[in-house]
């Protein structure tokens, strides 16, 4: 019996597709594809399929705080100060809150004034951050759209100089060359602590 198997003529089938696989049609079929069905928007250049660079400046992708542009700055940055503000601003009424009551008072009043001053400070110098923040970034924008997108530390302390100006303009010219020299000084310090944080931005 083993014989007549082992003796037994074996048929082997061309593993090439003649057609006669449906299976294996389809799959070549399906290797093929047509770019344009993709997305037919897509095709600009000849069949090659092209993709949206959002990274197109790397120096400010890749800087201290991550940016595609004024937008961005101009959101996230008022934002963080605001943010900023409302803590520091908190933290200043709280300490003004505990000087300015006694511990003879009642434990009510005492929480109700320390509260009232937190509420008083924090807001305020929450708004006045990110107020100053909002009008730097535009003036910052506009000094670099008018030097042809240069966004440099000069045209970093210009804005600073130029938004201190602007918040103490009805005060006088004493006091707002006191706040374009302050404002200018905390520029220049912000400058500096991305230099020495992200020093790959001089490269």
């Amino acid at each position: 019996m083993f014989n007549k198997l082992s003796s037994a003529p074996v048929e082997t089938k061309n593993a090439s597709n003649d057609g006669s696989n449906p299976a294996l049609t389809s799959t070549e079929e399906q290797s093929s594809y047509d770019p344009v069905a993709l997305h037919p928007m897509a095709i600009t250049d000849g069949n090659q399929l092209q993709y949206l660079d959002l990274e197109t400046n790397t120096k400010r992708a890749e800087g201290l705080i991550a940016s595609r542009g004024f937008l961005e700055d101009l959101s996230y940055g008022t934002g963080a100060m605001y943010m900023l503000g409302l803590g520091v601003g908190g933290f200043a009424g709280l300490v003004e809150g505990l000087r300015s009551t006694s511990s003879t008072m009642s434990a009510r009043l005492r929480s109700n004034a320390i509260l009232n001053s937190i509420t008083r400070r924090g807001p305020y110098i929450g708004n006045l951050a990110g107020c100053l923040t909002l009008t730097y970034n535009f003036v910052n924008g506009g000094i670099t759209a008018i030097r042809g997108g240069e966004d440099d530390d000069a045209g970093s302390l210009a804005a600073g100089a130029i938004t201190g100006a602007l918040w103490n303009s009805s005060r006088g010219l004493k006091p707002m060359l006191i706040s374009s020299t302050l404002l200018a000084m905390t520029t220049a310090g912000w400058c500096r602590l991305k230099h020495y944080v992200a020093p790959e931005d001089d490269e």
